[in-house]
């Protein structure tokens, strides 16, 4: 399990000193149904429908995908999964953080975690498919941020217009 100590946003919000620790997760918890179920609603409202590719509970639970949950002490603050993809590279999958724990570094933290394991399991390249438009702006400035560039579709995708893939080598 790692840990991080996030800055404050401000100095009132003690919430964010809380270190963060990652784990990895069954999908039995609560917290965890709830916010995966806000990550799905929320693909589909961003997105018209046929082009959402967000996974459900049932499409977590399988063997190529192990999902990460964060917590900041008993708060769950964000989950995202890794996705074994059979030319023997990865793919990001379902990563969302709570809304309470919006810009606290979360998202970076699960998604160093994501990369740094896909690594280690050997994986050449990570890649991830996301939707388009300013819903998408803040994950996508996240992702190129951590090297992601835009490249073309991978795995059993379809690029459209809704859509874009972004990829980094290993």
């Amino acid at each position: 399990m790692r840990t991080l100590n996030s800055p404050p946003r401000s100095n009132d919000d003690v919430t964010a000193v809380i270190p963060l620790r990652i784990c990895h997760d069954d999908l039995a918890g609560e917290p965890t149904r709830a916010l995966l179920a806000l990550h799905l609603a929320g693909m589909q409202a961003g997105s018209p429908p046929g082009n959402v590719f967000a996974l459900d509970l049932s499409g977590l639970q399988v063997p190529e995908i192990t999902v990460w949950s964060v917590w900041r002490g008993s708060a769950l603050a964000g989950v995202g999964a890794l996705k074994a993809l059979n030319d023997g590279n990865g793919e990001l999958k379902s990563m969302r953080t709570h809304p309470d724990h919006l810009r606290t570094g979360v998202a970076s933290f699960l998604l160093d975690t994501l990369v740094r394991e896909a690594a280690i399991r050997g994986m050449k390249r990570l890649s991830l498919e996301t939707g388009s438009g300013p819903a998408f702006e803040p994950a996508l400035a996240l992702y190129r941020a951590r090297g992601f560039v835009n490249g073309p579709a991978f795995a059993d995708y379809v690029a459209s217009p809704f859509n874009q893939f972004l990829h980094r080598a290993l």
